[in-house]
């Protein structure tokens, strides 16, 4: 598995000893997950919305990001995948370090998605990938630019398997705040901290194309009679089209420093908690 997939099957690592996690201040919000850790040296606010103070911490040090053996990382790229890997739960996926506490941190196969849930899922997943890709079209950074029309973008897929389900009969439900929540934060940290984003942007888009797949295939058969929606297919070879946006993120990445570096593979914890909270909607 290549991001935040829930199921997945890869290489381990450790974790990066120069990442240092501080305790949460008694804050509430209503925008990003409670459970999500606090970092050093970024603050983010949102008008209106009641948030957190999230704070990245990473030394300058030029040590890359630890890993277990498989060799040296192929770009930093590889260091994404590793620190994504990391955060899975032990029942979901073989190298995974995290312990299974909520219904959707188990294995796909226990799961009880409902349809109305699902429903939810995909309007709220929707918001997120809306978000990605306006963000994209109109970047605030340059480097955005790399990564428009590389064949991964799903708003329009998401759209038709709405408009189907629609026409079917059913009621789309309005998107509520998983899905909002994570858009909003993406459009801030958009404009304030590019490497940060960039870590959102791997993701998300890398989840949809191996865990994410399964989980639907899985959830098609218990819910949908093996339908398979149009947010997982892709117009040409899909190997070909990660590939291509691999070869993009390293390319940006190359002239970041350790500490760049560190902040990006930082944020994956919160990427992972935003995710989570949309995908358990299923299960509702």
């Amino acid at each position: 598995m290549e991001s935040l997939t829930l199921i997945s099957q890869s290489r381990s690592l450790s974790i990066n000893p120069n990442l240092r996690i501080l305790s949460s201040p008694n804050i509430s919000s209503t925008f990003i997950p409670k459970d999500v850790p606090y970092f050093k040296t970024q603050f983010l606010k949102l008008p209106g919305i009641a948030t957190r103070n999230v704070i990245v911490s990473a030394a300058t040090t030029e040590k890359p990001w630890r890993r277990y053996t498989g060799g040296e990382a192929k770009g930093f790229v590889d260091e994404l995948r590793l620190a994504a890997m990391k955060l899975h739960t032990r029942q979901q996926a073989q190298e995974g370090e995290m312990e299974a506490k909520a219904p959707e941190e188990q294995r796909v196969e226990e799961w009880e998605p409902t349809l109305d849930g699902y429903l939810k899922f995909l309007v709220d997943i929707k918001v997120v990938y809306d978000t990605l890709e306006q963000i994209i079209e109109k970047p605030s950074f340059p480097s955005y630019g790399e990564f428009r029309n590389t064949g991964l973008e799903r708003s329009e897929k998401l759209a038709k398997d709405l408009k189907w389900f629609e026409e079917k009969g059913y009621g789309i439900p309005k998107a509520s705040s998983p899905g909002v929540a994570y858009a909003k934060y993406l459009e801030q940290l958009s404009e304030k901290d590019p490497q940060a984003f960039i870590c959102h942007f791997y993701n998300i888009y890398f989840a949809n194309t191996a865990g994410g797949r399964i989980i639907a295939k899985k959830v098609a058969e218990k819910i949908l009679d093996s339908r398979e929606l149009e947010f997982y297919k892709w117009d040409g070879e899909l190997s070909q089209l990660l590939q291509n946006v691999r070869g993009k993120l390293n390319k940006v990445a190359e002239n970041w420093s350790r500490e760049d570096k560190n902040r990006c593979l930082g944020e994956t914890e919160i990427s992972f908690k935003f995710y989570r909270e949309i995908v358990r909607l299923m299960l509702s």
